[in-house]
């Protein structure tokens, strides 16, 4: 059941987040109204529906970009709505008109994130774009993922177009999902090599590496508890040393050490590439450090999972800073 209490914004600010998962709690002013909690603090209100003899989950936002009163007054409207069903529309739409109104209306990621689902949306789907979204059958369906190399990317797409044609039954285009009856591709799950161990010799190899950026970026996927993509594009402007911030996000004391020590060129990228922008992604440069650190099949963003597996997750920035420099010196200790 879910902690009960009357929402106030002094309560929702100082909600502990949970260690791991997440937390439900409810608004005793609108009981209907609730909200997810999660390791990470991100606090999201939600209502509970009963549809078509499931119970459905709708997100209304996160708290604070939606206020508590806000967030109750759409309560009424959004169970109202939910309740009704799809109404079959008379005009017709391609499927690629579907997928865009889908980016628009459904996709939330950053502006790189939403570039990257944009290629390969139009790399892997594009047969499907002139077609109407009524003709499509799971025959279809089945072809297209057929022919996708890799059962990652593969099953990746079938999740995508799920949730496509999901998103067209909500707008009333169809009645029934293709891709239900279009069986998953079966996911052979990588085993992550990194341990312990293998961070220390790994540390010790990008030691020998001896390009400096290429040095100073690797150890940042290490000291900088973020994906090689946010890493390499670090700007210098974002970076508050005073306060130990880049951007949003709290610095360790080993990273703050690291860039201090970097020199800070006119450029704006701290880990600067060819052609005047960031470093993107030095694979030689890598598979060289992890062929000398002994760790075969090693990627960049392993580093960046086996330590945030390992990271208690704090809503409070210092206390996240205390939470990332206690592991940090905790690995290191035994080097």
């Amino acid at each position: 059941m879910a902690h009960q209490f009357f929402f106030n914004p002094y309560i929702l600010d100082n909600l502990p987040a949970p260690n791991t998962g997440f937390d439900v709690v409810q608004d005793l002013s609108e009981p209907r109204l609730r909200m997810y909690v999660t390791s990470r603090g991100v606090k999201t209100f939600f209502v509970r529906k009963r549809v078509g003899g499931r119970d459905k989950r709708i997100i209304i936002g996160n708290y604070p970009d939606i206020d508590i009163e806000d967030a109750r007054g759409r309560v009424a409207e959004i169970l109202r709505t939910a309740a009704q069903k799809p109404k079959i529309r008379r005009n017709k739409i391609e499927f690629k008109k579907l997928v865009d109104l889908y980016m628009v209306r459904r996709v939330r990621r950053v502006d790189m994130a939403r570039e990257k689902l944009v290629r390969a949306i139009n790399r892997h789907l594009v047969q499907l774009f002139p077609r109407i979204v009524t003709d499509i059958t799971s025959d279809d369906i089945a072809n297209v993922l057929g022919q996708i190399s890799g059962p990652a990317i593969s099953g990746r797409m079938h999740e995508l177009l799920q949730s496509i044609f999901k998103f067209a039954i909500e707008e009333g285009y169809l009645k029934t999902n293709p891709v239900t009856p279009v069986p998953k591709v079966a996911q052979n799950r990588r085993a992550r090599p990194l341990t312990r161990a293998g961070l220390h010799r790994l540390v010790a190899a990008i030691g020998t590496e001896p390009d400096t950026n290429l040095r100073a970026a690797f150890m940042m996927l290490i000291y900088g508890f973020a994906p090689k993509s946010k890493i390499f594009a670090m700007r210098w402007h974002d970076l508050d040393f005073n306060h130990y911030m880049w951007g949003n996000m709290p610095l360790a004391d080993r990273a703050t050490v690291l860039l201090q020590d970097l020199p800070q060129s006119d450029g704006e990228w701290v880990f600067p590439g060819r052609g005047g922008r960031h470093l993107t992604d030095p694979r030689c440069a890598w598979r060289r450090v992890a062929a000398a650190a002994g760790i075969e099949n090693l990627t960049m963003d392993d580093v960046h999972k086996f330590l945030m597996r390992r990271v208690v997750w704090a809503s409070d920035k210092d206390d996240m800073r205390d939470n990332m420099n206690r592991l940090l010196d905790d690995v290191f200790s035994q080097m």
